[in-house]
Formats: structure tokens, C-alpha cells, sequence
């Protein structure tokens, strides 16, 4: 079975463009009104930064053979149901004829803090995957097939998240690979363990710097975790889908 991904590469450095022209415009804009949030928030408040990527979730359901699918980017019609917890809010679902097709989270990170938020994205993707499975297992979404479950960091490529990061913990010590690991090989070793434990069918990680705005350049850490892998395992899924028309 063969996958469509058209103009794959330019869609992804739009993206980026977008992400970091959202971003923009959001700080701008709270600028101009006197409303400015504190630091780095008056770049992320107006929720419109991963708008790009849904473009190309869109585009991918229609290209391998599901145009009529639901592809829900409203927060209205993002609720789905949990195991531990009543609803979970996603970034997007994707359903046909009544099958849960896809689930999706799109995050993003940017300095000059890094460590005040590395720790609870972690521990918000491993328990929103845990409590979907879960819920999938006693029946939440009927008898549909496994979906893609994807969760995506776009995490700001600077010296400080390549830079390595000490920790302390004096009761037991670290796994080797988190000594001295940079938040951007953390979130590398976060996605690659997702995928392992079979908590998310994809998880990808893209760096790129504040030059994206005009560039859309990006990069990857692995094949495993590049947002190509992502996409092509999405669009997979969504083929497969199809396939059952």
C-alpha cells in the first residue's frame, strides 16, 4: 500500500514559517494594546502558533483517500473520552463513519527557559497516552481498529537546549544517557521511548531556530523521531482507513 505525502518538505518549512510568524504577531499585537504578558508569554497566548501543522494533518487525510473524514481542530470537537479521567482535550482528532481514525498532540517549547517545563510535558504525554489506551481497551471508542496516537515537540534549536544539563539526585543515580543529555536529547529520548513502550504509534521531535521565520529551516535528531516518520505513519494509518471503503 502505498502512502501520498505531496510537497511533503515545503509544507513542513511553512509550517515552521508559520509557527515562528504566529508567534510574532501574538507579542505584537499584546505590544500594541499595553497587554503584554510577562517574557515569553505574549508569544504563545493567541493559541495559533502549530496552525501549520494541522494544514498538513488536512491535507494528508485527503491525499491518501479520506476526503470526506472529520478532521476536528475546534475546541469543541476535540473532546474524547479518558479511563482515569473523564475527557481529554487533544490538539486534533480525526474520525470516519463513527472510527476513531487519529489522535494528535502538537507542542511546542521555547527559551529562555527550559527547565520548568521539560519535566511536565513528559509527564503530560505518558498520561495522556496511558489514559487513552486504557480507554480504548474497555471500549471508549467502540469496536474501531487501533488509531494513530502521535505526539510532536517543535522545540527552539538555541545554545541553551543544546546545551548539557546537570541534575542532582542524590538517592539513586541517573540512566547513563540522561547525564550531562541537553534538553533537546531529552525530548529526543522522551520521543524514541514513547514510540518503544507503544504509549504513542509516532512522536517526533523538530528543532528550529528564531531564523525559521524567514528560512523555515528545521532539523531532526533521528530518523526514528523525524516529523517526515510522523507524517508518513499518520498518513499510513489514514491509508489503511481508507482501505476499508
Amino acid at each position: 500500500m502505498s502512502i501520498e505525502m505531496p510537497d511533503f518538505e515545503v509544507n513542513v518549512q511553512e509550517a515552521v514559517r508559520a509557527f515562528w510568524g504566529n508567534r510574532e504577531a501574538a507579542r505584537q499585537k499584546q505590544v500594541e494594546s499595553g497587554r503584554a504578558d510577562q517574557g515569553e508569554r505574549s508569544s504563545v497566548t493567541a493559541g495559533k502558533n502549530m496552525d501549520g501543522f494541522l494544514a498538513i494533518v488536512r491535507q494528508l487525510v485527503a491525499a491518501n483517500g479520506l476526503p470526506d473524514a472529520q478532521v476536528r481542530v475546534s475546541r469543541k470537537l476535540l473532546t474524547l473520552p479518558g479511563y482515569f479521567r473523564p475527557t481529554k482535550v487533544w490538539d486534533v482528532v480525526v474520525i470516519h463513519e463513527g472510527r476513531l481514525v487519529a489522535a494528535l498532540e502538537f507542542k511546542s517549547q521555547v527559551g529562555p527557559s527550559f527547565g520548568n517545563n521539560f519535566n511536565n510535558r513528559a509527564e503530560e504525554a505518558i498520561g495522556t497516552a496511558h489514559d487513552l489506551w486504557v480507554a480504548f481497551r474497555e471500549g471508549a471508542f467502540g469496536e474501531s481498529p487501533s488509531p494513530f496516537v502521535g505526539w510532536m515537540m517543535m522545540l527552539e534549536d538555541c545554545d541553551k537546549s543544546r546545551s548539557p544539563v546537570k541534575d542532582n539526585c542524590p538517592n539513586f543515580p541517573l540512566f547513563p544517557e540522561f547525564r550531562g543529555a541537553s534538553y533537546s536529547e531529552r525530548y529526543n529520548l522522551l520521543c524514541k521511548r514513547l514510540v518503544k513502550e507503544q504509549l504513542y504509534s509516532a512522536a517526533a521531535l523538530l528543532l528550529s531556530s528564531r531564523t525559521g521565520i524567514e528560512t523555515g529551516e528545521y532539523s531532526d535528531l533521528s530518523e526514528m523521531t523525524s516529523v517526515r516518520t510522523f507524517f508518513a505513519g499518520f498518513a499510513a494509518r489514514v491509508a489503511v482507513e481508507a482501505a476499508r471503503r
